[in-house]
């Protein structure tokens, strides 16, 4: 299995995995993986995993929300949550199960990746003839009204605590407010299609433009100073096992595009939209990457239990 290393003292779970994490929060799905490939065949790993979900379940909502990483951990806890009774039909199945797990995992990839932002000039966007809009369709939200509602408490949390200590600049003020703003907007929306309520034009309009309001919102005057930091692709080695002298990387690539059926206002559409990709691999610790050789390189295999829901 991926978790096994040689040792002086024999075969030992040298190695951790990403799954882990997720089944110790609760998720059956990732202790189903890690139990199909081999991942729990230790001794005393079952009786480890209960103690630790035991640990974690008994947490309440001030414990999780005690700093902004365990909010953050926080947030990601309605994905993993295998109960979607009312939900639309799409996201009742094992495909989706797992693809929620695998969009938890990108995020807490993202989560363990140090960012530093560094000033960086700003700059005039080239100026070229504005085309033609295309004329607007109906989207659609995929409706998860915890995460979102979470997701801004935690962006409240971060703008209070750094206003309370004098380091919140104006610039960022309004970013934050504007995004807690869309995270709630999010919500009543995802709220109202699980309801099957119609969405008003100006719902429709914030799906249609949520391209250019996420794009707004990542523009600062003080951006980033490499284009390494404005890509999606970022690596963290999270565990280093000194018996083989390899580290375990965890990345997230280019986004993937998903493709899913939806019912909007009575009729049945195809839409388009965007999930996380997830990478784990080892790597020798003498060359750990950095994310900007993880961009350049070639991207190693999508892990195999992935294949339910990826062609």
């Amino acid at each position: 299995p991926f978790t096994m290393v040689p040792s002086q003292a024999g075969p030992i779970r040298g190695f951790p995995r990403g799954l882990d994490v997720f089944a110790v929060l609760g998720s059956e799905e990732a202790l189903n993986i890690l139990e199909e490939e081999g991942d729990t065949d230790y001794i005393k790993y079952d009786e480890q995993m209960e103690k630790l979900r035991d640990e974690f379940s008994s947490l309440n909502e001030n414990d999780w929300t005690q700093n902004l990483y365990w909010n953050w951990l926080y947030s990601l806890l309605p994905l993993i949550d295998e109960g979607k009774e009312g939900y639309p039909e799409f996201m009742q199945n094992k495909a989706w199960t797992r693809k929620e797990l695998f969009t938890a995992l990108g995020s807490w990839t993202e989560l363990r990746h140090d960012t530093i932002l560094y000033a960086k000039q700003s700059y005039t966007i080239k100026a070229t003839a504005m085309p033609t809009p295309p004329e607007m369709t109906k989207g659609y939200v995929e409706p998860q009204p915890y995460v979102y509602a979470r997701l801004a408490s935690l962006t409240k949390m971060t703008r209070e605590g750094l206003e309370e200590r004098g380091l919140l600049l104006d610039e960022y003020k309004t970013k934050l407010e504007e995004l807690e703003n869309l995270l709630l907007k999010l919500k009543t929306i995802s709220e109202k299609e699980l309801e099957n309520k119609t969405l008003s034009d100006e719902e429709y309009g914030l799906i249609w433009n949520i391209g250019e309001t996420l794009e707004q919102l990542c523009t600062f005057e003080t951006a980033v100073e490499s284009e390494a930091d404005e890509s999606i692709e970022i690596i963290a080695d999270v565990h280093t096992d000194t018996n083989t002298s390899q580290v375990l990387e965890e990345g997230v690539g280019n986004a993937f595009t998903i493709l899913v059926i939806v019912n909007v206002e009575g009729k049945t559409y195809i839409t388009e939209g965007a999930v996380f990709s997830y990478y784990e691999f080892k790597w020798p610790m003498s060359d750990r990457l950095t994310d900007e050789k993880w961009q350049e390189m070639e991207k190693p295999e999508l892990p195999k239990w992935t294949e339910e829901f990826i062609s």
